[in-house]
């Protein structure tokens, strides 16, 4: 007898389509950097990389977390930039921004300590092959660590956390932009896989859109939202669906050999990208 089971019908409501990315195949160029207190250096070493990366025929090119600077609650003051500002307040942008541009290529670059106000976050820039900044991302989980004998760092002692999830339409694809810690918590990576449209107010609520019917739930929402703005000062919208994931790191050596590939393995295939 015929099975009456029919797979198309097996998901309700059906999967939403992956955006099809704008490259199927693409080099990546991964920049291991050994940091050094003289900040002009570590710029010309990362210079140095990425263009060797690229003459290899890397399209997308990733550098790693604090790149610039000393790891270090002390340093990390010191070296901080002031991203928005530019030019000379930020000569690590400016680095990142003329070679992107000069030979067309998407950076994603790594972190860096920035200086927002009277307050210091660990930033990711994204940098487009037309040399503008594409997406700025605040590191999330910041990462405090006592395990006596062997390490003690307060991250949270020094920086800020950010508070908004990152995902930048590129050259190469939809990136989703995490640093990290970041990468022990599996929502974040879920969310930027996720295909639809999410509503994010300042309740931190996530809620996703995903058919034409959610859609009609969201329209009320939103009806909600400006009939009541004392309840919600902001409100983005995320289209998400990542082609990529990339979370930059500078994992220590004490608890980053016990987890730091299995945690990629593990948000790769539970979530179906690359990263």
């Amino acid at each position: 007898m015929a099975s009456s089971f029919k797979p198309e019908q097996a998901r309700a409501p059906p999967a939403v389509p992956l955006p099809i990315p704008p490259l199927t195949k693409f080099k990546i160029g991964i920049c291991q950097l050994l940091v050094t207190p003289d900040k002009e250096r570590n710029i010309a070493h990362a210079l140095k990389a990425i263009e060797e990366a690229a003459k290899k025929g890397a399209q997308l090119v990733l550098l790693p977390e604090i790149w610039n600077s000393s790891y270090s609650n002390d340093s990390l003051p010191v070296y901080a930039e002031d991203i928005d500002a530019g030019g000379d307040a930020s000569p690590s942008t400016v680095m990142l921004s003329e070679v992107s541009w000069r030979l067309k290529i998407t950076i994603v670059g790594g972190s860096m300590p920035e200086r927002y106000g009277d307050k210091l976050y660990n930033t990711c820039c994204v940098f487009g092959s037309n040399g503008k900044l594409k997406a700025k991302h605040w590191k999330i989980h910041l990462f405090d660590i006592d395990i006596p004998g062997e390490i003690t760092f307060t991250e949270s002692k020094t920086l800020t956390a950010g508070e908004s999830l990152t995902i930048v339409d590129t050259d190469v694809g939809r990136i989703g932009i995490g640093i990290c810690y970041d990468i022990q918590f599996q929502e974040l990576a879920m969310i930027y896989a996720a295909r639809g449209l999410f509503i994010y107010p300042l309740n931190h609520e996530m809620i996703m859109i995903s058919t034409t019917f959610d859609i009609l739930i969201g329209y009320r929402l939103l009806l909600h939202l400006f009939m009541n703005p004392l309840h919600y000062t902001r409100l983005m919208f995320l289209h998400l669906g990542a082609h990529l994931l990339c979370f930059p790191g500078a994992f220590n050596l004490t608890t980053g050999p016990l987890h730091w590939e299995l945690m990629q393995r593990a948000r790769a295939t539970d979530n179906q990208v690359r990263y």
